[in-house]
């Protein structure tokens, strides 16, 4: 009875690390903006117990954990939101619209979107990464935010419209047109350019 070959323990370990997928990149929890936001809130407990007592203190943290609270919801809304679009859009289609090769029709969809897509930034910032995460570049997702920053109809009509007036309202959306655009164009530049050419191979 011919004995089987017996496998290269080297060579089924190499195989077994080709077969298991790889672990994504782990974001460390505690980094340098976290110890120095935790320094300046250890400060300001201390300047706000030395000048109103615990009171003082005590009543900061019932404020804030209310707000947070409130906060909460819309910022796990908006992380499902933008984990769904991720999931939900096509990949192919978004990198043709969207994507370093859409050229200036990239740019001008990420504006137009920019300018309607309702909501805050618990909205628009996990909706702007799931973009990223499915084919779109830097640029388009660059003109997107700005518009949504500078042309955003929601705060042009609810605080704008009423506060500053029809006239004021329209002519500051016109000359704002072309930044998001120009915005997006010289972000695309410096990623393609700069950022990814000097990336290590």
């Amino acid at each position: 009875m011919a004995e089987l070959p017996l496998k290269d323990p080297a060579t089924a370990d190499a195989d077994a690390a080709d077969t298991e997928p790889r672990p994504g990149r782990i974001r460390k929890p505690i980094g340098w903006s976290m110890i120095v936001i935790a320094v300046l809130v250890a400060v300001s407990v201390v300047l706000v117990w030395r000048r109103d007592g615990v009171d003082g203190v005590t009543e900061i943290l019932t404020t804030d954990l209310e707000l947070f609270g409130g906060i909460l919801p819309r910022v796990l809304a908006g992380c499902l939101l933008g984990a769904f679009i991720a999931e939900i859009l096509p990949h192919e289609k978004v990198s043709r619209a969207l994507g370093p090769s859409s050229g200036l029709k990239g740019l001008l969809i990420g504006t137009a979107f920019g300018a309607i897509l309702p909501g805050g930034p618990f909205t628009v910032y996990p909706v702007a990464a799931a973009l990223l995460t499915v084919g779109a570049d830097f640029g388009a997702i660059i003109a997107m935010v700005v518009s949504w920053t500078l042309i955003g109809y929601g705060r042009a009509i609810v605080w704008e419209l009423p506060i500053m007036g029809t006239d004021f309202t329209l002519w500051r959306i016109v000359i704002s047109l072309p930044l998001p655009v120009l915005a997006g164009a010289l972000g695309r530049f410096v990623y393609v350019r700069i950022y990814r050419h000097g990336a290590p191979p």
